[in-house]
């Protein structure tokens, strides 16, 4: 507790008051823990952990700290103790930048695509090699250097972090690099530094003189708790805590990967995972490779079988390599392009809202977000204390209560409760609020003596000397029982501290003297927390009309995380540790009970961990929001790790997206741009699927029943032109769902292929019209053999198949009619612009026999309104048809009906927020409407009024 003042009981006992005196003092309370949090943080047994590491502990180590504290290590010791145990720093496992690029050379349409170019070469067809390849390699450049950009961004944020420390060594203060401190070194801590490694306080000052004094150590990066800790002579202090307050020499005892936040990176390191949409990616992916391989496959053996005879077409590989083309045009190639581009682009608007992102897979993954966990400390509360509600003596005023706080408060002191005392009452005191800047004085007013705080008196005091009467008193400010206690107890206090303490709020006692005796009356109790941001609840209510279930998790105590909770209007439910630990519970019966409760409190990193690993368990995706060490191995192992403003190097390292404002609103504008971009590529990927499938159908009729295809030419220029005309779906516009987008793969799949079949017998009426009514045969005849018609049926099939799945790409860019969100100008001008250049291609005869303008516009025609058709289509499928919902009546599965009801949950929820949110302001109306009616004298209210407020009878009374 910081510096004693402040007391806060689980459930304090009016009984512990009872037979207080001024004549009789108070025992002092035991002193602050070391430990950064109960029971959380390691004790002084310095171990060696489980992953080979050198160890801090035994006698060796004892010798070690036997370090002179007014001279340090020599160089000699410093440079075999660095060998010894390496540099002070956390392990980072660097990623071979060759494998990493590499990596995009990995999976099924990767391999299909690889296959392909081998079968190229064998047959030497070097013009379909080098294309394949350039577009295999197109893929990968594009993936590795658009997820290096990302990687850069994060690493010019590590590069502003401060790496020195002021270290003793050869008897001289030296400022050395943090990385090359270890064991047995002397360091200086004063206030505002980052504590650098694990270390024990020697009891000395800067100076070099012997002090009992206190330093005031923030652990908030480790524990979550907001209120720093006061460490004396001989306790620990640990890695990444900041020095509020005082300073001192301290032995570092361990540093790297053996300090407490080591331990959290251990953690880290073995948490590692398939992201969700590389899982969603593979399985699209999956399903386009074995469909396609399937219709080659047979095409192959019909081939071989009808012309096994034929010396030169019954060659495999004069087969192979024609439907290995076929089967290349298929393939969605441009898929990973697009996607990676289309993340990208998304992450660039991202950073000009403060938000950049490390992983570009995140930013469809915070898309999808049904849960976020919130850290309490710094995200939702300002991690800086206010004052609340206070208690008051009779006669005395909130503005006295701040006066008598200031007076008896020690100017320059830098503790949270000092510094919240004087911004207080500087605010709110008319005579400090008017006085020079920086003044130290208090206007009217004389301190003759003052008192500094104490551990044992556990209060401070001043001798005050009013001006304007010449009455001299005395003020005290300290921790509330020893105020109580002071005055000769009080009922009404130890109640009002009661039910402060019931709340979760830190109380403040002060009183002072009667003029002219040394009786104490009491002042009243100041009621002191860290409060929420101003702009937290209403972000939360946001987040809950979007679908996104808000849970608290900190390491505070469980009564101040159900006040700030309740203040946050996110529920009372909150569990402590001993629910988190509880091993009567099944994992299913500890996810339920995880999903239900509103938040969490006294955990430790474990903890977190094992939320967000509950969680996902349940088939939610999991958001995990926070700044400090403690917070690292959760924000790993959560689908999207936020670290937010202001937050470690540790919680950034382990995060996906990295934000530079403060609060969670940012989080808002980040999840709703993430969801127009999972809108532009979920439109992508139905697009794409659907002409997958209604290219390879068509083709595998025409080519077993006519022995007919496009020249491979044709197959690849409809491949390139159209994905990379599909790059520019990254500046589209988007529509954004009101609910967590999520890939549905078996609906796409199916809308895709109902899609593709629709579009495949478009592409048969006009196979048939062309052939059978104006003469344009696929293959030599009697009749007539001149190749120039035969192959005017080329042209035509390409400028339909080119444009007919292109121009659906407007129609899947929504869920409802094409109409409704109209499509950006880029876009527009790309896509049509595209289909009019194999519209001039057909009618010019460019790389394609020309056929007359008139049967080429009205190929162009019918592609324009077959969209229309297909769009309608469309809606209706994405209306009365769910493959979840159909799934679950038809096999019920336990893991599936319960996704479903706890979506259902969560739309229930959404609505009642909703209302909740306009019934508000329509009660305040009706409310004053009758209040106005009954102070103007009427005797009677008007009907009109009372239907206003008729639906309030169920909700809160007049």
């Amino acid at each position: 507790m910081a510096r004693g003042y402040l007391e806060l009981q689980d459930d304090p006992k009016e009984e512990e008051f009872k037979g207080f005196s001024a004549s009789t003092p108070p025992s002092p309370s035991s002193s602050s823990s070391s430990s950064p949090s109960r029971s959380r943080v390691p004790s002084g047994n310095n171990r060696s952990n489980n992953n080979g590491s050198k160890e801090h502990a035994g006698v060796e180590m004892d010798d070690l700290l036997l370090t002179p504290p007014q001279t340090g290590l020599t160089h000699e010791q410093a440079a075999q103790r660095l060998k010894t145990f390496g540099p002070n720093q956390l392990v980072e496992v660097k990623v071979n930048q060759l494998l990493k690029f590499l990596s995009y050379f990995v999976g099924p349409i990767a391999f299909l695509i690889e296959a392909a170019c081998i079968v190229s070469a064998i047959v030497k067809d070097w013009f379909n090699f080098f294309t394949i390849l350039g577009l295999l390699f197109l893929n990968a450049v594009i993936g590795y250097f658009e997820e290096a950009r990302a990687e850069s961004a994060v690493e010019a944020l590590r590069q502003t972090l401060a790496l020195k420390t002021r270290c003793w060594r050869e008897g001289q203060l030296q400022e050395i690099d943090t990385t090359l401190l270890v064991p047995g070194d002397i360091i200086v801590l004063r206030l505002g530094d980052i504590v650098p490694a694990d270390g024990r306080l020697l009891g000395i000052d800067a100076s070099g003189a012997y002090t009992d004094g206190e330093l005031l150590v923030d652990q908030s990066s480790l524990t979550g708790e907001s209120f720093a800790v006061a460490k004396k002579k001989g306790e620990e202090v640990f890695s990444s805590t900041v020095v509020k307050q005082g300073q001192q020499r301290a032995i570092v005892t361990k540093t790297g990967s053996e300090t407490y936040i080591g331990k959290a990176a251990h953690l880290i390191a073995n948490t590692a995972s398939e992201g969700h949409f590389q899982k969603v990616i593979n399985r699209i992916g999956n399903f386009l490779v074995l469909f396609t391989l399937l219709l080659t496959i047979i095409i192959i053996v019909v081939q071989y079988i009808t012309y096994r005879d034929d010396p030169v077409r019954g060659q495999v590989l004069n087969i192979l390599g024609p439907v290995m083309i076929l089967a290349i045009s298929a393939i969605p190639i441009g898929l990973p392009s697009v996607m990676a581009v289309t993340m990208a682009v998304g992450a660039r608007g991202l950073a000009a809202k403060q938000v950049i992102v490390k992983r570009l897979a995140a930013v469809e993954e915070m898309s999808a977000l049904s849960v976020l966990c919130s850290d309490k400390t710094g995200t939702l509360t300002l991690n800086e204390l206010t004052f609340d509600e206070p208690y008051l003596a009779e006669g005395y005023t909130p503005q006295d209560l701040l006066l008598y706080s200031y007076l008896a408060s020690e100017f320059g002191a830098n503790d949270p409760i000092e510094l919240a005392v004087r911004q207080a009452a500087e605010w709110q005191v008319p005579i400090l609020r008017n006085r020079p800047a920086g003044s130290s004085k208090v206007p009217g007013y004389e301190i003759s003596n003052f008192i500094p705080f104490n551990p044992s008196s556990k209060y401070t005091q001043a001798t005050v000397r009013d001006v304007s009467n010449e009455v001299t008193y005395k003020v005290a400010k300290g921790a509330p029982q020893v105020i109580i206690q002071l005055v000769g107890g009080s009922d009404a206090a130890v109640r009002a501290y009661t039910t402060m303490a019931q709340r979760g709020l830190r109380a403040l006692g002060v009183a002072r003297t009667l003029a002219g005796t040394d009786k104490w009356t009491l002042v009243g109790l100041a009621a002191m927390l860290d409060p929420p941001r101003p702009d937290s609840e209403q972000t939360i209510q946001r987040c809950q009309t979007m679908g996104i279930t808000v849970k608290m998790v900190t390491g505070d105590q469980q009564i101040i995380a159900k006040e700030v909770s309740r203040r946050l209007g996110l529920g009372r439910v909150i569990l402590d540790a001993s629910h988190l630990a509880d091993g009567m519970l099944t994992e299913e019966q500890r996810s339920d009970r995880f999903y239900r409760a509103d938040g969490f409190a006294e955990v430790t990193p474990e903890h977190k961990f094992r939320i967000v690993d509950a969680l996902q368990q349940r088939g939610l995706l999991v958001g995990m929001t926070g700044d400090g060490v403690n917070d690292a191995p959760a924000l790993k192992k959560a689908n999207v790790g936020i670290a937010v403003h202001g937050c470690t190097d540790a919680a950034r390292s382990a995060a996906d997206i990295v934000l530079l404002a403060p609060g969670l609103s940012t989080i808002v504008d980040g999840i709703l741009a993430s969801r127009a971009i999972f809108q532009r590529m979920r439109s992508y990927a139905l697009y794409r699927i659907t002409s997958t499938v209604h290219f390879l159908m068509f083709f595998f009729v025409v080519i077993l029943v006519y022995d007919w295809s496009l020249p491979a030419k044709l197959l690849i220029l409809i491949c390139v032109l159209n994905d990379l005309a599909t790059l520019v779906i990254a500046v589209d516009n988007a529509q954004i769902s009101k609910l967590p987008d999520k890939w549905r793969v078996g609906q796409l799949i199916f809308l895709s292929c109902f899609l593709g079949i629709l579009l495949t017998g478009l592409s048969f009426g006009h196979f048939f019209y062309f052939w059978k009514v104006k003469g344009y045969y696929p293959y030599p005849t009697a009749e007539t053999d001149s190749p120039v018609v035969d192959r005017s049926l080329e042209s035509i099939m390409y400028l339909h198949i080119s444009s007919a799945p292109h121009f659906l790409i407007f129609s899947t860019r929504l869920t409802g009619y094409f109409w409704e969100s109209m499509p950006s100008i880029w876009f527009t001008i790309v896509i049509l612009g595209t289909q009019v250049i194999a519209l001039l291609m057909v009618i010019f005869g460019w790389l394609t026999p020309a056929v007359p303008a008139t049967q080429a516009l009205a190929v162009f025609g019918v592609s324009l309104v077959s969209c229309v058709v297909l769009d309608v289509i469309k809606v209706q499928v994405f209306k009365y048809w769910t493959l979840g919902s159909h799934s679950l009546s038809c096999a019920p599965c336990g893991g599936r009906r319960k996704m479903l009801l706890d979506r259902k949950r969560v739309q229930g929820n959404q609505k009642r927020v909703w209302r909740s949110m306009h019934k508000g302001p329509e009660a305040i109306v009706a409310k004053t409407r009758v209040l106005l009616a009954i102070g103007s004298g009427g005797s009677k209210i008007p009907q009109s009024m009372m239907d206003d407020i008729s639906w309030d009878r169920h909700g809160s009374s007049l």
